[in-house]
């Protein structure tokens, strides 16, 4: 059977993240109000780690900005296109690695960020051990953001084209509890399911948030239309009410945003 790291290459491979986050509405509305919550935590001159750092759309921004930014990222072909956009960046440096196996020292970052990792993670030792792993390498205090997806919002975006029977076997048991197995390639969760992997963490959990709002399936809809001036104005709503409780189910990305006790 393929291992976790070779399914994400074989899908990442042939993905273009960058052209979502840039292009699509629901990739705009998430960088949007992600960089948001960064700035809320993080300024220039900030240590920040970033796991599942992708081909750099977030590293190579917050570096720009006076970040000291350390990216790590699994997929080789991602790391080529991180490593060629980041040329010249002196203050980002990047490096293959996973995120159950940092190779950092202890308390070495302000901020650390799990953007993808968490998505692509199904055992449940793998997914303590990359938790207990961006604990460590935070410093007392430091913030660390965990973006998760939304196992109803998977459901909403794909599975109602003909196939909700086979949406419902893919990510629900028989008596609807959520399933996690790698083959799925991207897992989705319950929001307080989630939370709940921070209970017995020696962290404060901060906020959970919608970045995404419910666009993504609604953008596949033909007769769609957001201009910039009301994409703006509906990012700022997104943004004022990323953490209502009523809300966070419906986005398909969320973030977890925690504080190391110290």
């Amino acid at each position: 059977m393929s291992t976790r790291e070779e399914i994400n290459s074989d899908f990442y491979g042939q993905y273009d993240e960058d052209g979502r986050l840039e292009r699509s509405r629901h990739g705009q509305l998430e960088y949007f109000i992600t960089m948001n919550y960064i700035h809320r935590y993080a300024a220039k001159g900030s240590k920040v780690l970033e796991v599942g750092a992708g081909t750099g759309r977030y590293s190579v921004a917050l570096a720009k900005e006076g970040m000291d930014v350390a990216a790590v990222e699994l997929v080789e072909s991602n790391l080529a296109v991180l490593r060629e956009k980041s040329r010249g960046l002196r203050n980002l440096s990047a490096y293959r690695g996973d995120a159950v196996n940092l190779g950092f020292a202890d308390n070495s970052f302000d901020l650390t960020l799990f953007f993808g990792p968490m998505y692509h993670l199904y055992e449940k030792d793998e997914v303590n051990c990359a938790i207990d792993e961006a604990i460590r390498v935070t410093k007392p205090g430091g913030v660390m953001m965990f973006a998760y997806i939304s196992v109803y919002a998977i459901m909403y975006a794909n599975y109602l084209y003909g196939n909700w029977r086979a949406g419902l076997e893919e990510n629900f048991t028989e008596d609807y509890k959520v399933k996690h197995f790698k083959e799925q390639l991207f897992t989705g969760y319950d929001v307080t399911e989630f939370e709940r992997l921070f209970e017995d963490k020696p962290v404060d959990r901060l906020a959970t948030a919608a970045i995404d709002g419910i666009l993504e399936p609604i953008e596949k809809r033909p007769d769609f239309s957001l201009s910039d001036e009301d994409f703006k104005s509906f990012a700022e709503w997104s943004l004022v009410f990323a953490e209502k409780r009523e809300l966070l189910g419906l986005a398909n990305h969320g973030l977890v945003i925690c504080r190391k006790r110290g």
